[in-house]
């Protein structure tokens, strides 16, 4: 049987030197994937003489459709298929639609109360402004060898199609909706500026590739 390179998504962080936190890789492959490049609209009027100015870029979004069973997991005797079905492989794509979890909170709670017991911070008549510590979740969608993409997940919907005894989830179908997000100049996300730099890559080597099919067709298509 040929090997079926399959489609995920990977949560990360700046980089890969550590652990990756969060993995879903699709089951089946989604049949088919749809996409959307939103141009935003040209200038009119005094402003239609820079129409051919390059202005906000265009943003691709991609909508798909996975399925996720715990059939052949249950069949093996898995035991978290057993006692939580197809739960974790959800709870998983969930975590990646959510701002960080709980523990960075915490953890942001116990540094400020350290600081504040040592003196550094500030006065109490200080102006003060909260600074939100949690961060929606870096991803990549990884979708064939010329496509991987920093997203975010615009949209998630779960459709939970088949329970076990405890009513846990064993059979569920997932709409993803995902917007590329490329990385600012001044950003640190190294991953998201090599996918995006490798994606693009890719895309520029195809369509020179074509330039082979359209000469082809060319000279088809002259008479003489």
């Amino acid at each position: 049987m040929a090997y079926l390179l399959r489609g995920a998504l990977i949560e990360y962080g700046t980089d890969f030197l550590g652990p990756i936190p969060n993995v879903v890789i699709f089951q089946f492959n989604p049949e088919s994937l749809t996409r959307n490049i939103e141009i935003p609209p040209r200038p009119v009027g005094g402003k239609a003489r820079e129409t051919s100015s390059a202005g906000t870029p265009p943003v691709e979004k991609f909508t798909v459709k996975a399925q996720f069973t715990a059939a052949d997991q249950l069949n093996r005797g898995n035991i978290l298929a057993r006692t939580m079905g197809i739960g974790p492989q959800l709870a998983a794509l969930e975590k990646m639609a959510r701002p960080s979890g709980k523990l960075m909170g915490l953890l942001g709670a116990a540094v400020d109360a350290i600081g504040d017991a040592l003196g550094l911070g500030g006065a109490a008549s200080d102006p003060t402004q909260p600074i939100p510590r949690e961060k929606y979740p870096r991803i990549l969608f990884i979708w064939g060898l010329a496509r991987v993409l920093p997203v975010v997940i615009e949209s998630l919907s779960i459709n939970e199609q088949q329970y076990d005894a405890l009513l846990n989830p064993v059979q569920a179908e997932v709409s993803i909706g995902l917007a590329v997000s490329p990385p600012g100049s001044c950003s640190d996300d190294t991953i998201a500026k090599g996918a995006m730099e490798y994606s693009d890559i890719a895309k520029e080597a195809m369509a020179m590739l074509n330039l082979a099919n359209t000469a082809e067709l060319a000279v088809e298509l002259i008479p003489f």
